[in-house]
């Protein structure tokens, strides 16, 4: 055996008392600190289940952050560290060493071990500020619950086991638990599971909400009034899901969809801590889209719209908005601009100009004169860092004034083109000789200005490129140069 082998006398300890686990229990009053940690860690890894409930009850740190033990989710482990935590609060008596504020529940910590291997502060790492701003709400008379769960919840499809144990634990206490839930992804779900969960987790805590449904209304009508009450909500992100089909087609709704639509639009102006908003294959009529705009309160930093129908009337709408003018990230790919005048883009991109880091364009079938109208827009980025054009109908001219007007943004490191017009035959095939003469003459034009970190041609799919082809992760763009 080496010496790098050779284990410490802590891992002896360790090891001994997971084998006498009556004994384990009866040390944990007198055991030094510093052994809860790896005693902990060995306890849940091995089952120890009675050692884990004891071990709970005795924990001598303000958090206790399972969630970092739990990559696969163990439900006889779960149950067994709410047993723990029942046992502490039924106790008459406080136990001395009763110092657990929070259950953290969320995967957040890579190393449970590296967790203590800093001084302990207690709950000030997870205080958030939707508890911040819940504990300002509160009188000051009123009897705070002593302990707080933490954690995040996806929900996709159906309540799975160890989800429907934590819910109904929590259900049961929820007088004496503060409950926190602050990322939240609704997959499926149906609308009257959701409204109890969101009844047992209460919506003042959620800062990140995610959700997924292929009945976009009547749900969005039916969640209208838990929206409004997610009043520290930061990031919100809505998508269509088309299940058992082959196309995705981006639908606009019916006149009883758009009334359940302004029931639910309208809670946005309650919410005035949203900063990112992103909606992904969901098309309102203009006036929802007006309305939405009109609702927001804060000025968001990202904005996603994708595979979704734009008016001309929509494209107004943003580039009036004044909640809009401080953007970092604009995202609207998939959208099909090919039909609509430019003009309101470019007066978005200008209103934008001073902190636009990320601009995504991509898949919006843009054509020449389209594109020659926001390159002035454009030019004027000077905070871009990422730019997006991929699959835009532009020809060699015009692809060189554009990359001619980025040349002189200096902090643009990511940079994504469309292989020019004249590089693809009448069939829409690659002409792989022409396309791999022009790239070096592109690419020469941002380069004579500056030294970018990575500018990318890209061709659409093709076969007779296929085996150059390098593909990003999501197989969707065939990188022919770089």
């Amino acid at each position: 055996m080496s010496i790098k082998n050779i284990p410490t006398l802590q891992q002896l300890a360790v090891q001994s008392l997971l084998s006498n686990q009556a004994l384990a229990i009866s040390a944990l009053e007198p055991m030094p600190t510093n052994f809860f940690p790896p005693l902990f860690k060995e306890a849940f890894d091995g089952r120890h289940l009675g050692l884990l409930k004891a071990m709970v009850a005795a924990w001598p740190f303000a958090c206790l952050p399972v969630g970092a033990l739990m990559k696969i989710p163990d439900v006889e482990a779960l149950q067994a560290v709410l047993d723990g935590l029942d046992m502490l609060q039924s106790q008459k008596v406080r136990p001395r060493r009763w110092k657990v504020q929070i259950l953290d529940l969320r995967n957040v910590h890579h190393d449970f071990l590296g967790v203590w291997t800093g001084p302990q502060e207690g709950a000030d790492s997870t205080e958030t500020g939707s508890e911040k701003q819940i504990g300002r709400d509160l009188p000051r008379y009123a009897l705070r619950p002593r302990l707080k769960v933490v954690t995040d919840l996806s929900f996709r499809f159906q309540l799975k086991e160890h989800q429907t144990c934590l819910l109904q634990w929590a259900q049961q206490r929820k007088g004496s638990v503060r409950l926190c839930c602050l990322r939240m992804t609704i997959c499926a779900l149906p609308v009257e599971i959701v409204k109890k969960v969101l009844d047992i987790f209460h919506p003042h805590y959620i800062e990140e909400l995610e959700l997924f449904t292929n009945q976009v209304l009547p749900f969005l009508g039916h969640f209208a009034s838990c929206l409004g009450r997610m009043r520290n909500l930061r990031k919100f992100h809505i998508t269509q899901i088309y299940l058992s089909t082959d196309s995705v087609v981006c639908p606009t709704l019916t006149y009883t969809e758009e009334k359940c639509a302004i029931k639910f639009l309208s809670q946005f102006s309650k919410l005035n801590c949203l900063q990112h908003f992103s909606i992904h294959g969901v098309s309102f009529s203009s006036d929802l889209m007006k309305q939405l705009f009109r609702c927001l309160k804060t000025p968001l930093e990202s904005l996603c719209i994708t595979l979704c129908q734009l008016s001309q009337s929509d494209l107004k709408h943003l580039s009036q908005c004044q909640r809009l003018c401080h953007l970092k990230h604009l995202n609207l790919n998939g959208v099909e601009l090919s039909e609509l005048r430019p003009i309101h883009l470019r007066v978005l991109l200008e209103n934008v100009a001073d902190t636009l880091q990320n601009l995504e364009l991509m898949q919006c079938r843009m054509k020449d004169s389209q594109l020659s109208a926001l390159l002035t827009a454009l030019s004027q980025c000077s905070q871009l860092t990422r730019a997006n054009f991929y699959d835009n109908n532009l020809s060699v001219a015009v692809l060189k004034d554009l990359l001619q007007s980025m040349a002189n943004l200096s902090k643009l490191t990511v940079e994504l083109y469309p292989a020019p017009l004249e590089c693809y035959d009448r069939q829409g095939y690659i002409l792989v000789e022409k396309f791999t003469q022009v790239c070096p003459e592109l690419r020469d034009i941002v380069t004579s200005q500056r030294q970018p970190n990575t500018v990318v041609f890209a061709t659409r799919y093709c076969l007779e490129c296929y085996r150059r082809c390098v593909y990003d992760m999501e197989s969707t763009l065939c990188w022919c140069w770089q």
